[in-house]
């Protein structure tokens, strides 16, 4: 953003937030070295490249008109925000009960609101690294970007170039920017918040026709503050076999993977429902150009077809969804709620939340989100990059969020839940690659 404000979209997941329900994103990569590394000289790594990566110096300041804008940290120190944690032949159920605990807490917001967490000890002399950013910063793209800074030659895959420091917007500032537009080019201005109020109507519209009393699932329960994660992986080769002998795209089959590891859990828990509705985030930087700083999403709302039997008819269902979905596009209809939420004042934001969480359970039930990733190897310090598992952010009153990432040989899914909620995640983790073979049967 040229003045360093926080967009609408970016305070909204501001004033989301409360101290059961944080509204930060992660991700967790696993790396295998090639040869021993030590862990001070890692953390060195990172907090020099860090330094160099903009946005992770900023924190959040007060601006007019009831937002907020982001401010070079005066007293920014990278090693303030860099942890190493040790476990001893830790396994993927160890890194991911520490991962639980690291994600719990919020992020202050006096600071700039990020962490990185470096988890050696791991099996085999793997070591993984937690990074953990308030969606506020970064939307999951965003975030791929930031990474990306962190790497090796990540000059090259980022190419975020160093910035000058940005002041904090005053109130006469931006009111005075806005009468000098409005004064030079006012049919611009009547015509932009004319479509803008058409589209925000449009979008309401189709969010109050879609809501619905909540599925009576364990999915949607008020939030604990407790989380946990839980990560699976399945084959890109296994995957793409069985997507050619069905049709549609990868996509596609991983939403019906899930629909169908969901069938599997819900009907061990004796609670089948026919229907669970899932928040589908969509990005739009290919569509503005993705220079932009900002959170820049839409979404799509899924009806996946848990209550039905066949898994082929299953993915049936879930691709003519999707293709209605996409066709109709990201910035229309009820699934477009961080499109509406961008096209609000920031003070209308803030006014909104309360009855933005409350009437989230009404609307869906799950979030599935999928981050892509560059299709080349990636290294830190010499090490492999084998495994990367997003981590989706929990909506309020809801209690279990999945990200897809697809890294080199492999589809890697992350899975972030209420821990009072799901405490037996694990069983949902082992109906993924159950739901996949059902597919195949």
């Amino acid at each position: 953003m040229v003045d360093g404000r926080l967009s609408a979209l970016d305070m909204s997941f501001l004033c989301l937030e409360n101290s059961a329900s944080p509204m930060h994103l992660g991700a967790v990569a696993v790396f295998h070295p090639a040869d021993s590394v030590r862990p001070e000289e890692l953390v060195a790594l990172l907090a020099e490249r860090a330094s160099r990566v903009p946005r992770m110096r900023r924190k959040i300041a007060p601006a007019a008109l009831g937002g907020a804008a982001w401010t070079e940290d005066p007293v920014f120190n990278a090693r303030n925000h860099i942890f190493h944690h040790r476990l001893e032949a830790g396994g993927r159920d160890d890194l991911a009960a520490l991962v639980s605990d690291l994600m719990t807490a919020p992020l202050e917001r006096n600071r700039p609101l990020w962490q990185l967490h470096l988890v050696s000890g791991l099996a085999g002399g793997r070591f993984a690294l937690l990074a953990k950013m308030h969606h506020a910063l970064c939307d999951g793209q965003g975030a791929v970007g930031i990474g990306l800074g962190l790497l090796d030659g990540g000059d090259l895959l980022a190419a975020e170039p160093p910035q000058a420091p940005r002041s904090t917007p005053s109130a006469l500032s931006t009111l005075a920017r806005q009468g000098a537009e409005l004064i030079s080019r006012p049919e611009h201005v009547v015509g932009d918040v004319v479509g803008r109020a058409g589209t925000m109507f449009d979008i309401a519209s189709a969010i109050v026709g879609r809501m619905r009393a909540p599925a009576p699932t364990p999915l949607l329960a008020a939030p604990s503050g407790t989380r946990r994660a839980a990560f699976v992986s399945l084959e890109t080769r296994e995957l793409q076999r069985i997507r050619r002998k069905h049709g549609g795209t990868l996509n596609d089959l991983l939403l019906a993977v899930v629909a169908g590891a969901l069938r599997h859990w819900l009907i061990g828990h004796g609670r089948p429902v026919d229907v669970l509705r899932a928040l589908i985030p969509a990005s739009q930087r290919m569509r503005s150009g993705g220079s932009d700083d900002a959170n820049q999403l839409s979404a799509y709302l899924l009806d996946l077809p848990v209550g039905e039997a066949d898994p082929a008819r299953r993915l049936a269902a879930v691709r003519e969804a999707m293709d209605r979905n996409k066709a109709a596009g990201p910035r229309r209809g009820a699934g477009a709620i961080p499109v509406l939420a961008d096209l609000l004042p920031s003070a209308l934001n803030r006014l909104a939340a309360p009855f933005a969480a409350h009437a989230a359970p009404l609307l869906f039930d799950i979030v599935v989100t999928s981050v892509p990733l560059p299709p080349l190897p990636l290294h830190l310090g010499g090490a492999r990059l084998e495994e990367l598992y997003p981590i989706a952010p929990l909506a309020s009153g809801h209690a279990l969020a999945i990200g897809l990432s697809r890294y080199r040989d492999g589809v890697h899914i992350g899975l972030y839940a209420d821990g009072a909620a799901l405490p037996d995640m694990e069983k949902l983790t082992e109906a993924l690659p159950l739901a996949l073979a059902d597919l195949d049967a």
